[in-house]
């Protein structure tokens, strides 16, 4: 995984990037930490947890479903990768929840593809059994 974001705003992407998209914007690769093949990363702008990251392709697709066969496959290495430095720097971190929202009755408000890898805890929720259930209130226990 190599932290260069240089080639970001290369012309093989350029002409995917769309207007207005948060995720399209040149700046974007300025705050990347890290950058595999057709996905880069960067940490959430109001993280659930502490090294919350965001995987995100650099091609402007509206979500998950959308990606290519290789952009799933960059953000699966790339998800790998990020995991494994997360915790080799923060002993803290054992467990991750990982999820895309597609769509805004799934919660989704930047229309650009990207997935979310939050860093656990032990006890940074008082009952984490359910995860990602919580989203719809009284689903989470089970």
């Amino acid at each position: 995984m190599t932290t260069d974001a240089t080639d970001y705003p290369n012309t093989a992407y350029a002409a995917d990037r769309q207007a207005g998209c948060p995720f399209c914007d040149e700046g974007v690769a300025a705050r990347a930490q890290h950058v595999h093949g057709t996905c880069l990363a960067l940490p959430d702008k109001y993280a659930v947890t502490p090294g919350h990251m965001l995987i995100i392709p650099r091609r402007h697709v509206t979500d998950w479903f959308g990606l290519t066969d290789q952009e799933r496959r960059d953000a699966d290495e790339m998800i790998r990768q990020l995991r494994a430095h997360i915790t080799a720097t923060d002993s803290s971190v054992a467990w991750f929840n990982i999820g895309a929202n597609c769509g805004e009755e799934a919660g989704q408000t930047i229309f650009h593809a990207h997935i979310h890898l939050i860093p656990r805890r032990k006890g940074d929720c008082p009952d984490p059994r359910g995860g990602v259930r919580g989203v719809i209130p009284g689903r989470m226990g089970y």
